[in-house]
């Protein structure tokens, strides 16, 4: 019987079916699915503290602000890449992966590339320039005009010496593009730089017969990147009467000019597959005649994009890289378990050693050895005391018979009896005389 409002005993309800309870290992297994599965990669910033790097090669430490923080390790490979040394206290821009360590049930970033932070100026304008440029309505969805399908004459504003345009050109080549590419020579870097690449935008359009400008260059840090974040570029990309697509570093990297443009490609050779994907999907419709199978070809790019997307991060999860990262973690986790657990079993032995040292010494037989000599001694001095040459060095005579018996008494000599008497220098035969 329960009191009113009472909840109801635990053994009333028996959970069933879709209620029923799962082991704390499926539990923790489906959150850390469910973590990298929809948050993946992340960049985040923050003050490097609690840093530990184990003789693995691994570094462990936490990102933390004014108002949290998170656990996060650098795996000895990715350490290896490295060009900044971690230390407690340095702000750091990361790149890395959520995942869930799951022996602890404990989310954590693993980390695959670390920035100093030093680059934080560059940042905030980078920020501050794209807040107010969208505020202004230049990154609007609206704006953004779709890319040709089939592109005849692309223009390629980049450094005509640089590797992404050699890979551009390999990539429209091996794909069989029929269109002309027309390169566009400007700096991609330093200063000037931006002003030389928005006169080429300026000049494609002032001379006309360009379906599409590509606007890019290869990777580089955030300096290197900068003549793509200035204000006058990004202003000229997104007022060219000429459709822009920007290619600018790797996928990583977004830059303003990503924003203005009207469609951003990862990296320059990725840009090259995406203007040649409507010539290629033109030859499959005319190979197979009719817009019914283009529709067909469309629909299962898209299942199956969404399949591998599936596939890919089934496959993150279960790959034996990721395992052997899991495993690495946990080594560590139990030799620092073991290093305390030894240094603690070593704490107690040392201290059962000293009360065992203790007890030794109250029950030692040598502080009983040395009273017993010390007694002996007395003894002794005393028995010398009272021996008898002791007695004849005092200047008292021993008198003897002729038996060698001592003679106490006067009646025990009988008159002209042979004596001996003894002296402490010597002995003295005598012969008794009768006397008073």
């Amino acid at each position: 019987m329960t009191s009113r409002g009472a909840p109801a005993p635990a053994e009333a309800a028996e959970p069933t079916g879709a209620a029923r309870p799962e082991s704390v290992s499926a539990f923790t297994r489906r959150v850390k699915q469910l973590l990298e599965g929809t948050l993946g990669s992340v960049w985040i910033r923050g003050e490097i503290s609690n840093l530990r790097a184990q003789a693995s090669g691994h570094t462990y430490f936490s990102l933390k602000d004014a108002g949290a923080q998170l656990s996060a390790v650098l795996f000895r490979g990715d350490a290896a890449r490295q060009t900044v040394r971690l230390r407690d206290g340095l702000q750091v821009i990361v790149h890395g992966d959520v995942s869930v360590y799951e022996a602890r049930g404990q989310h954590q970033l693993i980390v695959r590339v670390v920035v100093d932070d030093g680059v934080g100026r560059l940042q905030r304008e980078f920020e501050a320039l794209k807040a107010r440029l969208a505020a202004e309505g230049l990154f609007d969805r609206e704006r953004k005009r779709p890319l040709p399908a089939l592109p005849r004459t692309v223009g390629f504003i980049t450094s005509p010496t640089g590797a992404a345009v050699q890979d551009f050109l390999r990539i429209l080549q091996r794909r069989g593009w029929r269109g002309r590419v027309v390169i566009l020579p400007a700096r991609v870097q330093g200063e000037g730089a931006a002003a030389e690449l928005a006169a080429q935008l300026a000049l494609a359009a002032e001379v006309g017969g360009f379906d599409l400008l590509v606007i890019g260059r290869g990777g580089g840090s955030l300096e290197d990147l900068w003549a793509f974040n200035e204000e006058p570029l990004v202003r000229a990309v997104a007022a060219s009467p000429i459709p822009v697509l920007s290619a600018v570093g790797h996928e990583i990297d977004f830059t303003l000019c990503d924003f203005a443009a009207d469609h951003r490609a990862e990296t320059p050779s990725a840009a090259a597959e995406l203007l040649t994907s409507g010539f290629i999907a033109a030859l499959e419709r005319a190979r197979h005649a009719g817009d019914r199978l283009d529709e067909r070809v469309d629909t299962a790019l898209e299942r199956h994009g969404t399949a591998l997307d599936h596939a890919r991060a089934r496959l993150r999860l279960l790959s034996p890289a990721a395992r052997v990262e899991q495993a690495w973690q946990r080594a560590d986790d139990l030799r620092g378990r073991l290093g305390a657990a030894l240094r603690h079993l070593a704490q107690l032995r040392r201290q059962e050693l000293a009360e065992a040292r203790g007890r030794f010494l109250r029950v030692s037989p040598e502080p009983r050895i040395e009273l017993a000599s010390h007694q002996l001694l007395s003894l002794w001095k005393r028995l010398q005391a009272a021996s008898p040459a002791s007695v004849l060095n005092r200047g008292f005579v021993i008198l003897r018979d002729a038996s060698g018996r001592p003679v106490t008494r006067r009646t025990e000599a009988s008159p002209g009896a042979p004596l001996e008497a003894e002296f402490a220098d010597g002995r003295l035969r005598l012969r008794a005389e009768p006397g008073n």
